[in-house]
This record gives structure tokens, C-alpha cells and sequence, in this order.
């Protein structure tokens, strides 16, 4: 279902992105990168030693393993693997983890693991996903987000952090990481995702019973508004979900938001606005939202008919080309592949600038495209 001419774009831009990264890989040697410096366009930041503990630490890591898998290069290898030891320095901090040790350690030990066999880095792994499952609350039935005084709060993002569980239960033969996972998935599609496909951010429950309490604005405009990467979490988290469970529900509400989302992002030229449903002015862009979307988008059409194929396939790509075309960052004297993403609405830190998470979302769904890319999730 992708074409000729699709193929020969992704495969130029692959192109590019090794050209690019491998560049990136000698610069950084161990190190851990997160978002350019402002001024100088490069890394300056080495996340291991200023935040071991950072949820996007292991999206670096998840690059250079994908790319690894697509080119066989063995700086990308070598690059990976000193991303995961340094990691173990999160580990002995411990008190500074939550649900997005999925994020660190599916990209990091786990997918070392799957391409390499790895007993230290499958080690890793378990010890990410044991964590994540402590976090479960047995009467509410979910997975708490974050720490200090939240015991109720479920953020979207987690959808993306589960498939660690749903990669315990089968690596160690143990259905209750699966329950767990399960659990959390159904509440999430029960009580955050809303009846038109539109995603809240956060869903704050009572601990003692699980009843749902509010639903704050979080990352996105406010509360009701609709996150554009909250949706794509939900969008790429619901797929994968299906993928490890066939629960056909899963896979019919990743379609729900993925319909809301293609009728929103194409009014604006295939280009995510940090929320769909904030104020026309400022214009605001998040494309790490339309990046991550575009993978989610690739993972459902291989779960549909083929009559609904294209629709995904053509969604993903128009998404792709699009935020190429006008934000990819091609010099190899700055860091980062694609600009403009957007951390947080109200967050000006974080405002359209280069983010790994949209750098690594970018690569797989080039990669997903050209058949080149392998399941970390």
C-alpha cells in the first residue's frame, strides 16, 4: 500500500538521517541529549550526569538502536549501550522514577535485548518493569503517574509506557504484568478518551475506589482542550495495545482518536498545533505531536482491511512530508532533526524548539515506511 514514490522520498531521507546522526553519535560519544542550546545549535547538556533520572533519557538510545537495526553500523551500537549503563545511575536514585520508566528502558536495555540477546540489558529491563507494575493501584485499577502527592492522577503518556509490561509478561512467561497492563489500558480508554476521540491529559481518581474525580488541562490549553501529542499517545499507546493483547476495543478507540486527530491537523496543511481546541492566536506547533501520530497511524493500517489502509498509510505520510518539508534540520553543525516541538502549552522552555522524543518518532515512522524498522515498543 505505500507507493513507489513514497518509498523513494522515506529512502532519501533515511539517507539524510544516517548522514546526520552519525554525525550526531561522534559528537556526543556517551552522553545523553535532550533539546539544543538556543544559541550554539548543539547538545550542550548531558542529561546522564544533569538528570539521570529524566523521562526522555532513552529516546536517544531508541535512534541509534533503530538505526543500528537499518544500517548495521556499529557506532550506533556502541552509542546505544553507553546510553544504557549510564542509566543504571537512575536506578540507584530510584526515588525520582514513575510511569515513564517504560520511556527509558524500552529504548534502552529492552531494545538492546530483543536485537541482541543481551542477559544484562534483558535484566535491565525486568527491573524497569517490575517498577512500572508497583505502581498499580488494585482498587482503582490503573497505573499512578508521577509522584510527590498523586497517588490518583493517570496521565495519557502512559499508554506508550505500557508495552514494558505487555514485554515482561511474555519474556518471563508471567500473565500479571498482561492484567496490569490490561487494567490500566481500559481505564485510560473508559475514563480519559472522550466519546468524540478527543483525549484528555490527565484523569485524577479517587485511590480508594478508582471512582474518577476531575480531569485538569495538564500540558494542554485547558481543561477540555485537546493536547495534540496527548492525542497521539493515546493514538500510537491504543495500537500497540492491540498489537500485544487482539482486544478489539483497544484497536477501534486508537482509530477514534486517530480520526479526530487527521480531521483536525488537516486544517492546518498536516502541521500539529499544540492544541487543537485552544485560541487561533498565538499559533502554536508541536510537531513531535504529528511525528509520534505518524507512527501510530502506521501501526493501525496493519491491523485493518485493506479498504481502510490508505487512510492511515496517507495520513502518516501527508504528517511526514509535511513537517520535513518546512522543519527538518539538515546542517550538520546543529544538532536535532526536526524543529518546532513543543514540550507544554503554557511551558515557554519548551516552545518550538528541536526535542529527541520528536527527533525519534521521526526516524521510526521513516523507517516504518521503508520496512527497516524493528518493534521496541
Amino acid at each position: 500500500m505505500i507507493n513507489e514514490e513514497t518509498k523513494q522520498w522515506a529512502q532519501s531521507i533515511l539517507e539524510k538521517i544516517d548522514q546526520k546522526l552519525v554525525i550526531e553519535a561522534k559528537r556526543q560519544g556517551g552522553k545523553i541529549p535532550y533539546i539544543p542550546d538556543e544559541k550554539s545549535g548543539r547538545y550542550e547538556v548531558d542529561m546522564a550526569e544533569n538528570d539521570p533520572v529524566w523521562w526522555t533519557n532513552g529516546f536517544w538510545s531508541g535512534m541509534m538502536w533503530q538505526m543500528y537495526h537499518a544500517t548495521n553500523k556499529d557506532i550506533y551500537k556502541e552509542t546505544a549501550e553507553l546510553n544504557e549503563a549510564a542509566l543504571d545511575k537512575a536506578f540507584d536514585i530510584y526515588t525520582g522514577l514513575h510511569h515513564d520508566v517504560g520511556f527509558m528502558w524500552l529504548h534502552t536495555a529492552v531494545a538492546n535485548y530483543r536485537l541482541t540477546e543481551n542477559e544484562r540489558s534483558k535484566a535491565r529491563g525486568l527491573h524497569a518493569a517490575h517498577l512500572l507494575a508497583g505502581r498499580y493501584n488494585p482498587r482503582g485499577k490503573y497505573l499512578r503517574s508521577w509522584n510527590r502527592d498523586r497517588a490518583g492522577w493517570v496521565i495519557i503518556d502512559s499508554m506508550l509506557n505500557i508495552p514494558l509490561l505487555y514485554w515482561a509478561k511474555e519474556t518471563i512467561g508471567d500473565p500479571r504484568f498482561g492484567y496490569v497492563a490490561e487494567d490500566h489500558a481500559d481505564k485510560v480508554m473508559n475514563h480519559i478518551v472522550r466519546p468524540d476521540g478527543s483525549v484528555n491529559h490527565i484523569g485524577v481518581f479517587d485511590p480508594t475506589n478508582g471512582e474518577l474525580l476531575e480531569t485538569p488541562a495538564g500540558q494542554g490549553y485547558a481543561s477540555g482542550s485537546a493536547w495534540s501529542r496527548g492525542q497521539s499517545w493515546a493514538i500510537y499507546g491504543f495500537a500497540l495495545s492491540y498489537l500485544h493483547t487482539n482486544k478489539t476495543a483497544y484497536l477501534e478507540t486508537a482509530k477514534k482518536v486517530a480520526h479526530y486527530f487527521i480531521s483536525e491537523v488537516s486544517k492546518n496543511d498536516w502541521i500539529p498545533v499544540v492544541d487543537f481546541r485552544a485560541p487561533k492566536e498565538p499559533v502554536m506547533i508541536d510537531t513531535s505531536a504529528g511525528m509520534c501520530a505518524a507512527c501510530g497511524f502506521l501501526e493501525i493500517a496493519k491491523h485493518v482491511s485493506e479498504y481502510e489502509k490508505g487512510l492511515y498509510i496517507d495520513a502518516a505520510v501527508n504528517l511526514l512530508q509535511a513537517v520535513e518539508a518546512k522543519y527538518a534540520i539538515w546542517d550538520p553543525e546543529k544538532d536535532g532533526l526536526i524543529d518546532y516541538s513543543t514540550g507544554s502549552y503554557h511551558e515557554d522552555a519548551w516552545t518550538e524548539v528541536p526535542i529527541i522524543y520528536g527527533d525519534y518518532y521521526f526516524v521510526e515512522a521513516i523507517l516504518r515506511l521503508l520496512e527497516k524498522d524493528f518493534l521496541i515498543w
